[in-house]
């Protein structure tokens, strides 16, 4: 086999996370008696970690670092209660990973979220156990699409760049294959439009999960 790892985003790729996301973050901003939105427009608003998000929801004169820490320490608290309420696998996930597992094709998974996050979420809905590496967002690591973390969990597998896949739903995780060397899946079901992955370089928009399985037994 040509593909013998596959590396995935986390938010919009393996779990529905959406819902959660957004009321978390709206009840915070209820609380400072700040502006909601819709859950639908979160889906703009994520993909470049919490820091990120938490800057895109508040008002442009709400910026300053104080507001900012406040908001996005009370939205962490908020979200590490709720964080399992209504995110789910998205359809076929599961057959995906026992397909993958079967095939002895090595998983690791790169996030935007916090580390603490996503490693007890992918915990919590597929098991540590079956991943070489699972990372999110560290102090002293840039965040996608700047390669060097996919780059250290290649490295780490002691596989070839050329024998990866990686799959995500957002322009940053496009962005982020190509330059780490890895060949870019669009994950249509997730947080963005076909546009984006195209724009920003997928080299192949996958539809429904075990289309992957195909790709790899060729």
């Amino acid at each position: 086999m040509r593909y013998t790892a596959i590396l995935f985003d986390l938010d919009g790729t393996l779990l529905n996370t959406i819902d959660d996301l957004a009321n978390s973050l709206n009840f915070i901003l209820n609380q400072h008696g700040l502006p909601v939105h819709p859950v639908e427009k979160y889906k703009t608003f994520v993909g470049n970690g919490m820091e990120k998000l938490v800057r895109r929801v508040l008002p442009t004169d709400h910026h300053d670092e104080k507001t900012v820490a406040t908001i996005l320490a009370e939205f962490k608290t908020k979200y590490n209660e709720c964080w399992h309420n209504d995110t789910k696998p998205y359809p076929e996930i599961n057959m995906l990973l026992d397909n993958l597992e079967s095939l002895g094709i090595r998983m690791s998974v790169l996030s935007n979220k916090a580390d603490q996050f996503t490693s007890i979420m992918i915990d919590y809905f597929f098991g540590l156990d079956r991943f070489d590496f699972v990372v999110g967002a560290r102090d002293g690591v840039p965040n996608k699409p700047d390669p060097t973390a996919a780059l250290e969990i290649v490295k780490g597998s002691n596989i070839e760049s050329s024998s990866y896949l990686y799959l995500g739903d957002s322009g940053v995780d496009m962005q982020t294959a190509n330059a780490a060397g890895l060949y870019a899946l669009g994950a249509t079901w997730g947080f963005r439009s076909t546009e984006e992955l195209e724009i920003n370089g997928a080299k192949k928009l996958i539809y429904n999960p075990m289309e992957i399985i195909e790709l790899i037994k060729g």
